[in-house]
């Protein structure tokens, strides 16, 4: 289904309004492609917003994450504050020139989503600007509140529950946070040449690890034992927060079940991939290949079908 039949459905019928949610899918299909994979399961009238959710994040994640933009720290801070400012102007309702403002302030009105969860969230983009370590998970858990978790508690008004919400919220954290634990272990390397690094350094350290073997491992293109047992690590307390949040799946509407089912399953594929590769990620992204995410996919697709069919009742 293409975009303007995914807005006809929603009823955005403001032709700016669809402008901006189009330009949020194309953030969407163009930079997340197993979350817009997975996206495409959910019922047309809630896809808009999932792409508006998604394209602010990007947005702001990009201003900060740009390999290509070589720009001081502070002018980047300044960027942030000024979306900032903009993003409290667009959930308060005022007009905005920026697209992912306006999608996203209609979205936040539309289904009730907490402003909190942005604020946190900006706070944590906040803090790569300056941040480029962490000591402990501890201290890492600080920024991934906000750069994750609350992605998933802006979720699921938009999901749907099948239970008070305050019941799916540790689940839905715990999903929000795996999510992010696998992207910093894929992208470890990337991260690196951002001069930052989202490993705790205490559990590297009990492995003999540190910033520098990990940079001399990238920049030689060469593997460790060292960095591969603590990799290996990380991968397993990462599969232990997918276990957290697993149970999150059923208390979700049943037209949303399919769409993070999808993606529950995608991302941990990604870690898969890691274990596959040896954990020589520092020189190198993987991911799912495509036959294994039309695997996944397809069987859900299927189930997305069925929970959307009328439940008929006996005459």
């Amino acid at each position: 289904m293409s975009g303007s039949a995914e807005l006809d459905a929603a009823g955005i019928t403001d032709p700016a309004l669809r402008a901006a949610y189009a330009t949020c899918r194309q953030l969407n299909a163009a930079h997340g492609r197993t979350y817009f994979l997975a996206t495409r399961l959910l019922p047309p009238d809630r896809r808009p917003a999932v792409h508006a959710l998604y394209g602010f994040a990007r947005y702001a994640d990009e201003i900060v994450d740009d390999l290509g933009d070589d720009r001081p720290v502070a002018e980047k801070a300044a960027e942030l504050d000024a979306l900032t400012a903009g993003l409290h102007d667009a959930l308060s309702g005022a007009p905005t020139d920026v697209a992912v403002l306006a999608a996203l302030g209609d979205t936040a009105r539309r289904y009730g989503i907490d402003r909190a969860h942005f604020t946190d969230f900006m706070t944590s983009m906040r803090m790569d600007t300056h941040v480029t370590s962490y000591a402990t998970d501890a201290d890492l858990a600080v920024y991934v509140h906000g750069s994750a978790a609350v992605i998933g508690l802006q979720m699921l008004p938009v999901l749907g529950t099948t239970v008070p919400l305050e019941e799916a919220t540790p689940p839905a954290t715990a999903l929000g946070v795996a999510f992010q634990l696998t992207n910093f272990l894929r992208d470890v390397g990337e991260d690196l040449d951002r001069g930052r690094v989202y490993l705790p350094a205490d559990e590297l350290a009990a492995f003999g690890v540190d910033r520098d073997l990990l940079a001399w491992c990238r920049a030689h293109r060469r593997a460790d034992p060292r960095v591969r047992r603590a990799l290996a690590h990380l991968v397993a307390r990462t599969r232990a927060t997918y276990r957290r949040a697993a149970p999150g799946i059923a208390m979700l509407e049943p037209v949303s079940r399919a769409c993070v089912g999808c993606a529950f399953a995608l991302y941990q594929g990604i870690l898969d991939e890691i274990e596959e590769a040896g954990y020589a990620v520092l020189h190198r992204r993987v991911a799912v290949p495509n036959r294994r995410r039309l695997a996944v996919a397809l069987p859900g697709l299927a189930r997305a079908l069925a929970a959307r069919r009328p439940v008929r009742t006996p005459r």
